[in-house]
């Protein structure tokens, strides 16, 4: 019930940008205006939210853990998955950031006829998910070539590197095929899974269509359409240098593809995507697990008044007394 409606606003906001962009009048609010404004609330929101769960208390250290904590010396100590000091929580944090090393430890269930309960590997969802992210990651580093001049040096030679198997002119780019190859998966298991279609909610797929469209647009003026390169750098360098100029040699399918970047980031700092810069803040991750080693006292306990036990003897002794009740103080 939620891939059509989710599906629908994609598709609205590139054919509106695409109509848009082929009216004279209304290229510069596609092209500079929309972007900018995309810009601004990617910018604030991420720095809203991030210290939004900076400032959130973290009084004990909650860390997940998943292997045996550091205790007697003849314990073999888990040092990536239950760290007990900065250096281990440097290593778990690099293979969470780098290699998503959670989600290559997920698993899932199924009930199976008796019934019974078994579990599986759930390898081709990692493996996707970090096809797509290293993907993406390449594709905005080439993008760069855009917003710089001139060109640093590592911008080409990441170009020339995936685009190093050249099949045709332009020369095709590995990560053209693998983030397609990725978003398509993770899709196809939302659609085909019965159980993740189940759980899947309309940001869910409003995510996985905007960046199938932005990657489709951009692959379609790559491949198909051709893009004036010269003037798509002119639009972007006035972007950034606050002096925008909109060539009249771009065309339609090029504002489509910008007005779906700048949904994409506009919807950013509001969405799940936000597990980006999340991850850094989550106590969860980012915390060594010694517990067993440190006593950890609240600081934001605030000071209440005590009755300590010698004080309420002194106030009832007469009652203690009394009754026969032995007296710690004579």
């Amino acid at each position: 019930m939620h891939v059509l409606p989710a599906l629908a606003v994609v598709l609205a906001i590139g054919l509106l940008a695409y109509g848009a962009g082929a009216v004279g009048p209304l290229r510069p609010v596609v092209g500079v205006v929309v972007p900018g404004a995309a810009i601004l609330v990617f910018l604030v929101g991420i720095a809203l939210r991030v210290i939004a769960w900076a400032r959130v208390p973290v009084p004990f250290r909650i860390p997940t853990t998943c292997g045996q904590q550091r205790s007697l010396p003849w314990i073999a100590h888990a040092r990536l998955d239950c760290p007990s000091s900065g250096l281990g929580v440097l290593g778990r944090m690099a293979l969470e950031i780098f290699l998503f090393r959670s989600l290559f430890r997920n698993t899932r269930a199924e009930l199976r006829q008796g019934p019974r309960l078994t579990y599986g590997e759930e390898k081709f969802l990692w493996l996707a998910a970090l096809v797509f992210h290293y993907a993406f990651l390449v594709v905005f580093l080439r993008h760069l070539r855009f917003f710089l001049e001139p060109v640093p040096a590592l911008v080409k030679l990441l170009a020339a590197a995936d685009g190093f198997f050249q099949v045709g002119v332009p020369a095709l780019y590995g990560s053209d095929i693998l983030i397609v190859g990725g978003l398509g998966y993770l899709l196809y298991r939302r659609l085909g899974d019965a159980q993740v279609r189940y759980l899947s909610l309309f940001s869910d797929y409003f995510a996985l269509f905007l960046l199938l469209g932005l990657a489709g647009t951009g692959i379609l003026m790559r491949y198909g359409t051709g893009i004036d390169n010269v003037a798509a750098k002119q639009l972007a360098l006035g972007l950034v240098t606050l002096s925008p100029v909109v060539p009249a040699t771009l065309g339609p399918l090029f504002f489509a593809h910008v007005a779906l970047l700048s949904a994409l980031l506009a919807y950013f700092p509001f969405s799940k995507l936000m597990h980006m810069p999340g991850v850094f803040l989550s106590p969860t991750r980012n915390l060594a697990n010694d517990n067993r080693a440190r006593r950890h006292v609240n600081p934001w306990n605030a000071p209440v008044p005590v009755h300590t036990y010698g004080e309420w003897e002194e106030e009832f002794r007469d009652k203690i007394e009394a009754a026969g009740l032995p007296l710690e103080k004579a």
